[in-house]
């Protein structure tokens, strides 16, 4: 992937860029999500928010009610694309919408998620970790990655240590 992506909504209202590179993509094959789409999956890319750069536009953050507390999705005010979540407010991390960047096939899973509520017809790649329900972040994430979200968890506003995230988004899922 070039250091620096591109993206936006459907309508062209809301144009991003990304600074960095993601430090860990998901592919989540839960109910929510699915239902959230429309489709069988979703493809995050999991990024400081500090590194998500408006080129153009402002997203609206839309409230979506869970069992457990609310996690917001940010959309575009106009055509209403879903361009990043923020689970468990946390105002320094983003899980961007792979869908939405001017090449989303630059960017692959490089871990399955949730795969009890898998599409049946869906085979996964054999070289890409997948799991039932979670994993362990701190074993699983490469060191750079691990040491991006510790940076970001540190960063005022921020709480992402993997523990607290993976409960936060296994919290989503009951």
């Amino acid at each position: 992937m070039a250091k620096k992506v591109s993206g936006g909504c459907a309508c062209g209202s809301i144009r991003y860029q990304l600074l960095d590179k993601p430090m860990f993509v998901h592919c989540c094959h839960c109910d929510d999500c699915q239902r959230l789409t429309g489709s069988a999956f979703v493809l995050n890319a999991i990024i400081e928010t500090q590194a998500i750069k408006l080129l153009r536009g402002k997203p609206v953050a839309v409230p979506v009610p869970r069992e457990n507390g609310s996690h917001d999705i940010y959309r575009c005010p106009s055509c209403q694309t879903a361009l990043w979540s923020d689970y468990g407010r946390r105002a320094n991390l983003r899980f961007v919408r792979v869908g939405t960047l001017d090449k989303p096939g630059a960017l692959k899973p490089d871990v399955h998620i949730y795969t009890r509520w898998k599409a049946k017809w869906l085979k996964l790649p054999k070289r890409t970790p997948s799991f039932r329900d979670y994993y362990n972040t701190s074993k699983l994430w490469p060191k750079a990655s691990l040491k991006r979200l510790y940076a970001a968890r540190d960063s005022k506003g921020g709480s992402a240590s993997p523990k607290t995230m993976a409960k936060t988004i296994r919290r989503r899922r009951r």
